[in-house]
């Protein structure tokens, strides 16, 4: 049986989450999609898939060797796409998923450049602060700032994502800034409802770890632009992203808490459900992304 055929079911097995969509995707009948799945299967020598009536699952095997088949796959179409014409233009409509704060900040700018440069596109974002489902949502391209991705999906880094702890100058005057971390306990805190409402994962510069527990905050949100007006107006120490409050801290609206110790870093992905038939324009796009942010210095961590 041809292994590229099969790893082909494998990795649209994994994308499209059942055999029957696989199936359908890729113009063959159930049958022969269940005979390539098992034919990867025995070429590898291990179970790749655990099924239920209900849903799949990748198995310890079948998540090591989803991104070898997958990277098969693309090399097989990449040379095929090579053959064929190039195109010639950007154009059409990309649908683009991210978090509120991001979108506005940063995002919305950098959509309007890119349109700038390529009249016959379109862009519409969806914002939200859960992460939505790519398949379900049609969406094209999601925009994630996490260390933990979903290995079914390609993620390309496009840079950092740089938190610090801050608080207003007045809410200062009134509560001296900690000196260590265990001090925060004694301080009002402001926490992403979803993310670190509970306690802070900080380092210092001597590679020192520590998870520190936080009081109950006195105001928890699920959104990073509410937090960041919070924190402006005294309500107390919080850890925003740097995208979001770098303006302020160079403006000394905001000040910077215990700057020894360092939130955890975070990268700034963009996922998108697969390389295969991948449209010019969302490559385009994820390239002029890549560019503008800067993988190890985004701009807005420059003022």
């Amino acid at each position: 049986m041809d292994r590229l055929k099969a790893a082909q079911v494998f990795v649209a097995v994994v994308e499209r989450g059942s055999l029957t969509a696989a199936a359908e995707a890729l113009g063959l009948s159930r049958a022969m999609a269940s005979r390539h799945l098992e034919a990867v299967e025995q070429w590898l020598g291990a179970r790749l898939l655990q099924r239920s009536t209900r849903r799949l699952s990748l198995t310890d095997a079948g998540a090591e060797a989803l991104p070898r088949c997958r990277q098969l796959v693309e090399l097989a179409e990449e040379a095929e796409q090579a053959a064929s014409a190039r195109q010639l233009s950007v154009h059409g409509r990309l649908r683009v998923a991210a978090s509120m704060s991001f979108a506005q900040q940063h995002l919305a700018p950098a959509a309007a450049a890119f349109l700038a440069l390529h009249p016959r596109t379109q862009i519409e974002v969806l914002v939200s602060e859960q992460a939505v489902n790519l398949v379900e949502d049609r969406i094209d391209l999601a925009l994630r700032i996490s260390n933990q991705l979903d290995p079914a999906l390609i993620a390309r880094r496009l840079t950092l994502c740089r938190s610090v702890l801050c608080a207003a100058p007045a809410y200062l005057r009134e509560h001296p800034a900690p000196a260590q971390p265990g001090e925060l306990l004694a301080h009002a805190c402001v926490a992403h409802a979803r993310f670190g409402s509970e306690a802070w994962s900080l380092q210092n510069a001597q590679g020192e770890r520590l998870l520190q527990p936080l009081p109950p905050p006195r105001l928890l949100a699920n959104e990073a632009l509410l937090l960041q007006q919070a924190v402006l107006a005294g309500a107390g120490i919080g850890l925003l992203p740097t995208y979001l409050v770098g303006p302020a801290l160079a403006a000394g609206t905001l000040l910077r808490v215990l700057p020894g110790w360092e939130p955890e870093q975070l990268g700034v992905h963009a996922v998108y459900t697969s390389r295969r038939h991948q449209p010019l324009l969302l490559r385009s796009f994820v390239d002029f992304l890549a560019e503008r942010f800067d993988p190890s210095l985004p701009y807005w961590d420059r003022l």
